[in-house]
């Protein structure tokens, strides 16, 4: 069962300018994204940097007012709740940013950062104690750890306080922003293995966006790939792995190390750059980088579709599907 369906998601930031910085363009950050998650699922989203996956995150959580569409949580329109029902909704979904030192507060203890959402939904400071004991043990750190300053830690343990932060209301959706992509390598699989912990604990929907392809394949039952504020394929994770269609897919997939020595992947060179947000190509949004380009391609905008051989894999291409 669905616990979170987007449906044609669109929003556009303006472009300003001359003396009263009147908006003269708008870019086109997502641009009606359509999507259900189940309960206990991962979906992970994919594509290049700009492509629109982390305003879809923010816009999901809330941090964006969209332009059009809904997101609907457990069967509830967000956009039609009103202020003291979207705070009770809060509860329910939550974000881990990719920087684990900016969505620290500076000023705040660990005790202080961990204590506040527990205040802002209503709970007395004098007695968290045990909670975020409890909330610091799940996350792999000592106790000594609350009286300390963000500054005092590593990137790895910091991203520890932000998942401690992120879990400790207990939500059902949580949606993971490059959560292991300003770490190192060497930490990266240990942060990705208390997520997958903790989901298989606490029974959590996890909403995974990197541009990590070999890190979405670790963690993802579900893959959707973005390109250009659009989403123009999605499939189980290991369907996307082994037989991605979409000519953009196959490039991102063929830039992915393979970690066996002398063994070599034909690589898939897109030409160009990826064009501009403000104003993107009619037709196909990557008309202008695929070399099976076709007269069609310029017309039409291609809509996501079904496989006949797979039903749960859907691609936006007029010739592969």
């Amino acid at each position: 069962m669905a616990i979170l369906e987007v449906k044609n998601l669109k929003k556009y930031f303006p472009v300003t300018g001359g003396v009263f910085l009147r908006p003269k363009g708008w870019v086109h950050a997502v641009d009606g994204v359509s999507f259900s998650v189940n309960k206990g699922e991962t979906l992970g989203i994919v594509g290049e940097s700009g492509c629109g996956k982390t305003t879809l995150g923010r816009c999901i959580m809330g941090l964006y007012d969209p332009l059009e569409g809904q997101v609907i949580i457990k069967k509830q329109k967000v956009s039609r709740l009103n202020r003291q029902k979207r705070k009770k909704l809060a509860l329910n979904l939550q974000m881990i940013f990719q920087d684990p030192f900016e969505s620290l507060n500076p000023r705040q203890t660990v005790k202080e950062v961990l204590e506040e959402k527990y205040i802002i939904h209503g709970k007395k400071k004098g007695k968290l104690d045990s909670q975020i004991n409890n909330l610091i043990k799940i996350v792999g750190l000592l106790p000594e750890t609350l009286s300390k300053f963000p500054h005092e830690f590593s990137g790895g343990q910091r991203q520890r306080i932000g998942i401690a932060r992120a879990i400790s209301l207990e939500p059902e959706i949580i949606i993971c922003d490059e959560p292991v992509s300003a770490l190192d390598v060497s930490v990266q699989s240990k942060i990705l293995n208390l997520l997958l912990k903790l989901q298989h604990r606490m029974g959590l929907t996890y909403i995974f966006i990197s541009h990590d392809l070999s890190v979405v394949k670790h963690v993802s039952d579900r893959i959707a790939v973005m390109y250009l504020g659009k989403i123009v394929e999605v499939a189980d994770a290991i369907a996307i792995y082994n037989a991605g269609r979409h000519p953009y897919t196959k490039a991102l997939l063929s830039s992915i190390p393979i970690p066996v020595p002398l063994s070599v992947r034909h690589r898939i060179i897109l030409k160009g750059e990826v064009p501009s947000a403000e104003n993107p190509p009619y037709g196909c949004r990557f008309n202008t980088r695929c070399e099976h380009v076709q007269n069609i391609c310029f017309k039409k905008e291609p809509e996501l579709i079904k496989n006949s051989e797979d039903p749960n894999h859907l691609t936006a291409c007029h010739f592969f599907n």
